[in-house]
Order: structure tokens, then C-alpha cells, then sequence
């Protein structure tokens, strides 16, 4: 069963720095786009992998291989995060896909200047901003992404307009 609400929360009680991308993101600005599981990009600084590794522990990761309906055991700690870039996990409250980059953006660092603050579960956390969706999409080239840049592209300009009619100027 996916509970967004206690992977967030247990990813901000550890103090995890990550930005929310993909389909969650999507979902955060409107999209209809429907979703169960969450993608994040992480800050890869050895302090946040431990927090990472501490706050997804008590959730028994495994690696999530197609065909494999239990996911594959691993070592779950710093170093092989350290060693690695992406996962795709299975946890007790749901799939998780932790991307050390996002493909159009790069790292974190790059995808947070693409991120938006928005409020979850009473709480603020980093949402990748349309923009930054629409060029992940772009450079990611897949047919399921092809698909979804229109109804981003919409979606940002129906944003865009409500900040011109509030007088606002244009941003993520």
C-alpha cells in the first residue's frame, strides 16, 4: 500500500534534503496524472546519505526489479548509496525512486534552483517547479514523457496567467 504521508514524513523527520520530481511533482502542480509511487532527488553530501539511509531503514528497502514481485535484498547503507546514482525501491509504505540526478537538470544542487517550496501534510518540502518538469521530460525523450509535456506545458501557462492577472512576474 502506497502512504505518501509517512514516507514525507519520515524523510523530514531525518532531516533528508530532496526535491519531489516526476509524477508526485506533476500531481503537486495540477496534474491529473495519477501515481503511486514517489521519485526524489537527494542531495548526495555523505551527512544527508546517512539520513537517508536512517530515515528508509525502518521501511526495509529492496531494490525493485521488474518480475521480481518482492524486490531484491540489499545492503542498505551509505556506502552503496555512495557508490550508486539511482534506485528504484520497494518499502513497507511504497515504491520510492531516489535519483541522485535528473536527467535535463543534473544534480540536487541543479534540480533545487528548479524547485518550488509547496506546503504537504502541513509542512513545507521541495517540489520541482513546471519548468524543470518540462525539461526533465524533454532531455528523459521517453514516450510516456513525450506524452506528458503538453498537459505540463498547460499547466504552466494557466500559472503563468494567474500571476499576470495578480500583477505577479513570471517564475517557476
Amino acid at each position: 500500500m502506497f502512504r505518501l504521508k509517512k514516507l514525507v514524513q519520515a524523510l523530514q523527520e531525518a532531516e533528508v534534503d530532496f526535491v519531489v520530481v516526476g509524477s508526485m511533482a506533476m500531481s503537486a502542480h495540477g496534474s491529473a496524472h495519477a501515481t503511486q509511487n514517489l521519485e526524489l532527488c537527494y542531495r548526495r553530501a555523505p551527512d544527508n546519505l546517512e539520513r537517508l539511509v536512517q530515515a528508509l531503514a525502518p521501511l526495509k528497502p529492496r531494490l525493485r526489479v521488474e518480475g521480481e514481485p518482492e524486490g531484491l535484498p540489499f545492503l542498505w547503507d551509505a556506502e552503496t548509496l555512495r557508490r550508486g546514482l539511482n534506485f528504484t525501491l520497494l518499502t513497507h509504505h511504497g515504491d520510492v525512486d531516489l535519483l541522485g540526478e535528473v536527467s535535463g537538470l543534473g544534480a540536487y544542487e541543479q534540480v533545487r534552483r528548479s524547485a518550488e517550496h509547496i506546503e504537504l501534510f502541513g509542512k513545507e518540502i521541495w517540489v520541482l517547479g513546471l519548468p524543470g518538469l518540462i525539461a526533465s521530460k524533454q532531455a528523459a525523450a521517453r514516450p510516456k514523457d513525450l506524452s506528458q509535456i503538453p498537459e505540463l506545458r498547460a499547466l504552466l501557462a494557466l500559472k503563468e496567467k494567474d500571476r499576470s492577472e495578480r500583477g505577479e512576474s513570471p517564475s517557476n
